[in-house]
């Protein structure tokens, strides 16, 4: 079971000066969007969760076992992390070989790290620049070789920080089936996010975090209509939720289609 559970967790990167304060959250196979300003300890979080740093007080256990008896390699195999700026990730001088590199390093043989590593680029339409160096490529194309990277590892839970940066529509759409076919593989996908659009329509549960603590979590669509709590943490809701209240529309809407149906509808009533 692909279960993190998280304890009164707190951290700090110097004494006096908290970024986390007592997290408690079960994160299950639901896919979970991770929300809130710059500053709010989500990239911290998730750091915590992958076992590049420790926490402080508290803990976070992993089939059942703390993360801190856990080797970096060893949660490698079951924690794969795409960081929120692929010049962070990227040091190989062809695609090929930085795709590869995660799944030689977990284990993988040379035939079959090749096999993943290019079904994994074939996913995000990369498999014809297997020679080139990541650094003739477009940001957004280095950010589909970071994730495409992780998913040639074939962990059980994959976390994504800030995957949308840089995107356009058809990028953002990739990702969407990307996210969503391994969710069908039932592994963890857990996200943090800035866009509100791109969370309230690809995932299940959404957490929003602000200076170090918890304002809100469970379904995306309950927590995306608590308007105060958002605007607590600086955020705002989906455009969608937005326009809706703005027409008087009764109801929740979190995407185009829920609110196209929502106004035929309202007009043929």
């Amino acid at each position: 079971m692909n279960t993190i559970q998280v304890n009164n967790l707190h951290f700090s990167y110097t004494p006096g000066s908290s970024v986390l304060n007592g997290i408690d959250l079960e994160l299950d196979q639901q896919t979970t969007a991770i929300v809130g300003q710059n500053g709010a300890g989500k990239s911290t979080f998730v750091k915590l969760l992958k076992g590049l740093l420790y926490p402080t007080k508290g803990e976070i256990l992993f089939k059942g076992k703390n993360t801190r008896d856990y080797t970096a390699a060893s949660l490698a195999k079951d924690i794969g992390l795409v960081f929120q700026n692929p010049n962070d990730q990227i040091f190989k001088n062809n695609v090929i070989s930085e795709v590869m590199f995660g799944p030689l390093n977990i284990g993988q043989d040379d035939q079959e790290a090749r096999h993943n590593a290019i079904s994994a680029l074939k996913k995000v339409q990369l498999d014809d620049k297997l020679d080139t160096n990541p650094y003739d490529l477009s940001l957004s194309e280095r950010k589909m070789i970071s994730i495409a990277s992780i998913l040639a590892m074939n962990t059980n839970i994959v976390i994504f920080d800030e995957p949308t940066m840089g995107q356009d529509f058809a990028g953002k759409e990739k990702l969407k089936e990307i996210i969503w076919d391994l969710r069908d593989q039932g592994k963890l996908i857990i996200c943090i996010l800035h866009d509100m659009d791109f969370a309230a329509e690809v995932f299940e549960r959404t957490i929003v975090f602000n200076q170090g603590n918890v304002l809100a979590d469970g379904p995306s669509r309950e927590v995306f209509k608590q308007k105060n709590i958002l605007q607590q943490a600086h955020l705002e809701q989906p455009s969608i939720t937005q326009i809706a209240n703005e027409l008087g529309l009764d109801g929740n809407y979190l995407t185009d289609e829920e609110l196209i149906q929502a106004l035929k509808e309202k007009m043929t009533s």
